[in-house]
């Protein structure tokens, strides 16, 4: 048992590590190239530390353990959003950009419903996972399309001179995307050792367990992003991270897997849905005051920790799970429905009166 335990926690090291030295390295790169915050946290750190998943996933697929690499796409997703937001925002309000409601969280809103609905035949095929690889091809010319304007400026450009620095930093990203592979199959075994010794679905170790562990990058970028005041690459690179969790790794290793990869109900009847309606909550909650105060940052650590809560009971097939579930479904889910629409209402008032009476006082300006 030490064993397992033991790869456990190096494959986690070098998988955090790995993530760090690639995201730092090609950070470097990308500011020698002059290219914006935004568009870092939208495509560097987002690729950066969506390479553990992308790692484990390939991994996974090759291995054939393919609940286990749904479980951990589905999974990362969702901490994404509920957990590292959650945090975020309670560690310091994280303001959102206007680009990310008009165009990046509608695009992962879209993607996530895509997703479900290729999932619902019960099996993703190869042509599918082609689908995806494109539609990455075509998001990523979409960002550097129209990310290129003076909105996204303000990028300190590095001495390009410098040779020596890129050449570095050019192996140093080689070296993290070796150590994420390492990585990745040490955390896989071991993951897989501690779900038959406990008896639990490759599925609930991937949304769970893998999904946290190949997580945790994102966490602390988005938390060191956040305390430094680059709130455009805590929540760009979230926002980043669902997209090319989807197409990326999905699309990418779907492609490196002989035959259709098959879904658990379970993923299309639960996690899915969990997913889909808490990449929906992204909308009122960023739209209201362009931010993430702390009391929504608490909100979406709630619905994360009962959505670890249902899987629990739901993989020990506990006596509580039912009434848990009537709680949720006919209390807590219609307050916090009840609690947003009002959020828009108000917002929604206060930009029209803002509108209105902005205005009118412009045209009292002009008059006199």
């Amino acid at each position: 048992m030490l064993e397992p335990i033991l790869w456990f926690i190096v494959g986690l090291i070098a998988l955090i590590g790995g993530a760090e030295i690639l995201v730092r390295a090609v950070s470097k790169l990308a500011i020698h190239l002059g290219i914006s915050k935004l568009i870092i946290g939208l495509t560097v750190v987002a690729f950066g530390t969506s390479a553990p998943e992308l790692a484990v996933s390939i991994q996974a697929g090759v291995d054939g353990n393919t609940d286990l690499m749904l479980g951990n796409i589905v999974g990362s997703n969702i901490t994404n959003t509920l957990l590292i937001l959650g945090i975020s925002a309670l560690v310091i309000p994280l303001k959102v950009h206007k680009s990310l409601i008009k165009s990046d969280v509608p695009i992962m809103i879209a993607i996530t419903l895509l997703v479900y609905i290729l999932a619902m035949n019960g099996f993703i095929f190869f042509w599918e996972c082609l689908i995806l690889t494109v539609i990455l091809i075509g998001y990523l010319i979409f960002l550097i399309r129209k990310r290129g304007d003076s909105e996204f400026t303000g990028v300190e450009e590095a001495n390009k001179s410098k040779s020596g620095g890129i050449f570095l930093n050019t192996v140093l990203t080689v070296g993290g995307l070796a150590a994420l592979v390492l990585g990745a199959r040490w955390l896989i075994r071991s993951s897989l050792i501690f779900a038959d010794i406990a008896g639990i679905s490759e599925l609930v170790v991937g949304l769970t367990v893998v999904a946290i562990g190949t997580s945790l990058p994102e966490i602390v970028v988005a938390l060191m992003a956040a305390i430094r005041g680059e709130r455009d690459i805590a929540v760009g690179g979230v926002i980043g991270s669902n997209i090319l969790n989807f197409l990326a790794v999905l699309g990418v290793s779907g492609l490196f897997i002989p035959g259709a990869i098959p879904v658990q109900e379970s993923l299309i009847s639960f996690d899915m849905i969990v997913l889909i309606g808490a990449s929906l909550l992204c909308i009122p909650i960023f739209y209201t005051g362009h931010k993430i105060v702390r009391w929504e940052g608490g909100l979406f650590l709630f619905f994360y920790f009962s959505y670890l809560y249902y899987l629990f009971l739901s993989t020990t097939a506990h006596d509580f799970l039912s009434i848990f579930i009537n709680i949720m479904i006919w209390f807590i889910l219609p307050v916090a429905g009840i609690t947003v629409i009002v959020m828009m209402f108000s917002e929604w008032q206060y930009r029209f009166r803002f509108r209105k009476f902005g205005n009118l006082n412009k045209k009292r300006g002009k008059n006199e």
